[in-house]
């Protein structure tokens, strides 16, 4: 048992993205950067069903690809569902704003309102890690700083919340199905946030290291993360960046279209030495890049 200084509930409701609308890094007004998702100065494949097939790099740049079996590859060939689809919340209905996307990723949200913006990356992390058995990897803090295992998990360990206390214990029979993974995610994401993802994870300070599967993080409480889906450059090293996110209320996870250059979205110019980042529905201060 391992006592923590705050209520695991509190931390559970203030480490995600979604928990103080007013805070000034969510954009007030994201209407007013809307541009329809039908028109783009680029050329998008809109019959092609990954990342990297339907996202044609900008004229002059070409697509870094990256190593089979790593967490890039993995990212930048998910399947993603058709083109002009829609983002849902949790429960099928679909957000106000629609116009800020320009592709879903093909995965579940689940049913509850708990995939959220960290745990968009946790879940795209964790099957990656799934699908390539790694399976010895797979385990995540809790805001509180506790880590809980999918081995552990799968063999009957289960986390038990009792005021300010975590404690790990034998609780029920060995399961290994995807069914079990995916409860042992909802586990994750209910006690998981922006603070835990930021710790697990290691900063990276140059802007030729930037790659698929690195994110771009704040965390607290409003929290956000956005993920990098995908890296092109020029001839002479120039580089630009496809973002994935997922959002509050829990909702599919989406690449996200860049309002403020509409001559090369949904393809961003990042530097990690920038004061702030501007992404489509949230500003980072600071410019914070991570990575597993």
């Amino acid at each position: 048992m391992r006592k923590i200084f705050y209520s695991l509930l509190v931390l559970a409701i203030i480490s995600g993205c979604n928990k103080a609308k007013n805070s000034a890094r969510f954009l007030p007004k994201p209407d007013q950067y809307e541009h329809s998702i039908t028109e783009n100065v680029l050329k998008i494949n809109k019959d092609k069903n990954t990342v990297k097939e339907r996202f044609s790099a900008p004229e002059g740049y070409e697509w870094i690809e990256e190593k089979p079996d790593s967490f890039g590859y993995f990212i930048e060939n998910f399947k993603l569902k058709p083109y002009g689809s829609r983002i849902l919340k949790y429960d099928t209905t679909p957000i106000s704003t629609q116009t800020l996307h320009e592709a879903v990723f093909d995965i579940d949200t689940g049913n509850k309102d708990l995939q959220q913006c960290a745990d968009a990356v946790i879940r795209l992390r964790a099957e990656y890690l799934y699908k390539t058995k790694k399976y010895d990897e797979i385990g995540f803090h809790f805001t509180s700083g506790d880590l809980v295992r999918w081995n552990d998990y799968k063999n009957g360990i289960r986390a038990f919340v009792t005021g300010n206390s975590v404690s790990l214990r034998k609780a029920a029979d060995f399961e290994d199905s995807y069914r079990n993974f995916r409860n042992y995610l909802d586990l994750i994401f209910n006690y998981a946030g922006t603070i835990s993802l930021n710790k697990e994870t290691k900063p990276v300070t140059k802007n030729t290291d930037l790659k698929t599967g690195d994110i771009l993080i704040t965390p607290g409480s409003p929290g956000h993360v956005v993920f990098i889906a995908g890296v092109c450059k020029d001839k002479e090293g120039k580089r630009l960046f496809l973002l994935g996110e997922g959002f509050t209320p829990a909702q599919s996870i989406h690449i996200i279209s860049n309002p403020f250059e509409p001559g090369i979205t949904p393809w961003y110019s990042l530097d990690v030495g920038d004061i702030e980042t501007k992404t489509a529905r949230y500003i980072f201060q600071p410019t914070n890049f991570r990575r597993f």
